[in-house]
């Protein structure tokens, strides 16, 4: 089945109101047909993100929301928050959240319910540390975060929403997984899916994020099972993240 290619660009806790300006305008005018593009950037930048890209070919989202609707949660963000900036979509589960700030397999799922309520397509995150992988367990721990979230949402949610394969060692270290490798595990997610129904498997787009570059970009999209990419440092140099989304259409 043929599945449009998505480019999506974590900013991470980056950028500033004067930086983001330049960057934002180069990738509006840059990014062209064939392949969907967005932007996923800090809270206090939506209201700039929407404003330039409003009109173009280029979507916006967050880099995670709060499980809760409302209340007393000071400090949280949530999903029909993102929604008042048209956000389309937002991260949940990425790495550093289940490492650096404890969201567990039942949080995340949680946090991916909020957002489809919201209407936001939740990009959901799943991977394995390096120790992980070396212990030979990357089907185990992969299988583990997709079925939390399957156990809460259903497999009917996954045909409004996108999962991104982000192995861990591979995030802002310079290495990245091989084509081989990357497809592997690509291919395992959609058998999992597959499971369930073979309809939703077919149509998931799955992403690869992991030192996504210009340069190894194009052989990693030509896997069969590879849709796009989570893109992280090079999201933000527009020259690298426009080649990257060339590669991808």
């Amino acid at each position: 089945m043929m599945r449009t290619k998505l480019v999506a660009g974590n900013w991470k806790m980056h950028g500033s109101l004067a930086a983001n300006l330049g960057l934002l305008h180069a990738v509006r005018e840059g990014a062209g047909g064939g392949a969907e593009v967005a932007l996923c950037v800090p809270y206090p930048y939506l209201a700039q993100a929407q404003a330039v890209l409003n009109g173009s070919h280029v979507a916006w989202g967050a880099q995670d929301v709060s499980e809760h609707e409302q209340g007393a949660w000071t400090g949280e963000v949530s999903a029909a928050m993102l929604a008042d900036f048209a956000c389309s979509y937002v991260l949940v589960g990425h790495s550093e959240r289940r490492s650096f700030f404890g969201d567990t397999d039942a949080v995340v799922a949680a946090k991916f319910v909020a957002a489809q309520k919201a209407g936001l397509v939740p990009i959901l995150c799943v991977g394995e540390s390096l120790a992980e992988r070396e212990a030979g367990i990357t089907g185990d721990v992969v299988t583990r975060q997709i079925d939390a979230v399957l156990a809460k949402g259903g497999i009917a949610g996954f045909a409004r929403a996108i999962v991104a394969y982000e192995p861990v060692w591979a995030i802002g270290t310079g290495r990245t997984a091989s084509p081989e490798q990357a497809q592997e595990v690509h291919a395992l997610i959609r058998s999992r899916f597959a499971r369930e129904d073979a309809d939703v498997a077919g149509g998931l787009r799955i992403l690869y994020g992991g030192s996504v570059k210009a340069g190894n970009a194009a052989e990693l999209f030509g896997r069969p099972d590879i849709d796009g990419g989570l893109i992280g440092g090079a999201s933000l140099v527009a020259d690298d993240f426009l080649a990257i989304c060339a590669a991808a259409a």
